[in-house]
């Protein structure tokens, strides 16, 4: 599920996040999802249980997912928020840390708004 370049310069806790990021923002990962556990995680990719841990944590405190004791780490239901400035910026942080620019993104929205009569 993961794939952690383990001689990358990016920490590989970030790496963790930003995979399960892209994964809810995709869909792979939907609300209520059970997150491999932090030892098998570990396990499976020969590094360190705080290493998927500080992930993990890092990705609680943003409100990604929810940890139940005992029970496992969960992909948390991500709410609308009355603020759609806030929604779309959301949506784009993952476009924006897999590489895509932006001159990319206005391609797609000039498209996407294009034949309709929507504010462009």
């Amino acid at each position: 599920m993961f794939l952690l370049n383990l001689q990358s310069k990016e920490p590989i806790y970030e790496q963790i996040q930003k995979q399960i990021r892209k994964f809810i923002a995709v869909g792979a990962l939907a609300p209520g999802d059970r997150l491999p556990s932090v030892r098998q995680l570990a396990k499976d990719n020969g590094i360190n249980p705080n290493t998927v841990a500080k992930a993990y944590s890092e990705l609680e405190r943003l409100g990604f997912v929810f940890n139940m004791p005992k029970k496992g780490v969960y992909v948390a239901e991500i709410g609308k928020t009355s603020d759609p400035a806030e929604e779309i910026m959301k949506a784009l942080q993952p476009l924006k840390e897999s590489g895509i620019t932006k001159t990319e993104i206005r391609d797609v929205l000039d498209i996407l708004y294009e034949g309709g009569n929507e504010d462009a």
